[in-house]
């Protein structure tokens, strides 16, 4: 089979393309003939040796990818035999080998794609829905939230757009770009405003006129954070669950109590150690894809040899949506 392999930890130029022998599914494992993988912003910090939360950095030389959905082709001992031939999707962990044409996952892991779900959403639900999910959870959004995304064209913040928009809550979009906001707009947003201009949180002031931003969901972190924080009514709620711009979005007690507002963190312990665990919410992402009710943006696919340009376009921000490799 085909897959990505890197030698080094370092920059995207370090994936690479290459032929390796077929993966053999072990004890409780299945094969599966992968159709989609996804592509993640973890996904390149692990590329580059960046240890993410309490997961350690994984031996070199190692295939990448997290996330795959395809055909289950064979399977090891101990698994029934009904699996050959469904359609699969699997969240493998850290960086378990997702970038191939073929992967191995572990029987309990698997999710049978619900009918009519194509493998790129069913890729795209198992691992940014499953978080999206988790992550609306502690936000609780109701009618009565003008709720505010910052990142609102990535994979998480169009979700975030469209929960919103479904909640019957007032959404202020933040995203990079004309472009990014008028994707933004055409996902539900009630406003969206361009980050890059400095006057933008001036705008989303004048915009809501004797109204308040009740709920921030910030990924970005940084200054643009700060912004988003500052625009909090009194009251309001702050959900944080990453800080794409390279800093953390510092939050003190000084803060809390100036601004009236409450913070949590939406991913880490509270998301991985959950009642119900992950495996709920890759269920329930699965189910709103399906549905229609909460569906993944696949924004740009690019075939397997290309994933060093898939990193690259995450990196620079040049993406809206998922990013999914496929074979």
């Amino acid at each position: 089979m085909h897959a990505i392999r890197q030698h080094a930890f370092g920059p995207a130029d370090n994936l690479s393309y290459q032929q390796v022998p077929d993966p053999v599914p072990g004890e409780g494992q299945v094969r599966i003939a992968v159709q989609a993988s996804g592509v993640h912003v973890i996904d390149t910090a692990i590329r580059r040796g960046v240890q993410t939360g309490a997961y350690p950095l994984p031996e070199l030389p190692m295939i990448p990818g997290r996330e795959v959905a395809g055909v289950v082709d064979a399977v090891g001992p101990g698994v029934d035999q009904s699996w050959i031939g469904r359609r699969v999707v699997a969240h493998l962990g850290m960086a378990s080998g997702g970038y191939a044409e073929l992967a191995v996952a572990a029987e309990p892991s698997l999710h049978v794609i619900p009918d009519g779900l194509a493998a790129e959403l069913a890729v795209a639900a198992i691992g940014t829905g499953r978080t999206a999910v988790g992550i609306l959870e502690v936000a609780a959004l109701t009618a009565q939230d003008v709720v505010l995304v910052t990142a609102a064209a990535g994979g998480l913040g169009l979700l975030f757009v469209q929960a919103g928009r479904n909640a019957g809550a007032t959404v202020v979009a933040v995203a990079g770009g004309p472009s990014k906001v008028a994707t933004a707009l055409e996902h539900g947003a009630d406003l969206a405003v361009d980050y890059l201009r400095p006057d933008w949180p001036a705008r989303v002031r004048t915009a809501l006129g004797d109204r308040v931003v009740t709920v921030v969901l910030d990924g970005v972190g940084g200054a643009a954070g700060r912004a988003a924080l500052e625009l909090l009514g009194v009251g309001g709620r702050l959900v944080f669950f990453g800080w794409s711009s390279g800093e953390q979005l510092v939050v003190t007690i000084q803060d809390l109590y100036r601004l009236g507002i409450s913070a949590a963190a939406g991913i880490g312990p509270r998301l991985t150690q959950r009642q119900g665990g992950l495996r709920a919410l890759e269920t329930t992402a699965l189910a709103e894809a399906a549905a229609g009710s909460l569906v993944p943006v696949v924004g740009q696919t690019f075939p397997l040899a290309k994933a060093a340009a898939a990193h690259t376009a995450i990196e620079t921000r040049a993406t809206t949506g998922k990013v999914v490799l496929v074979p």
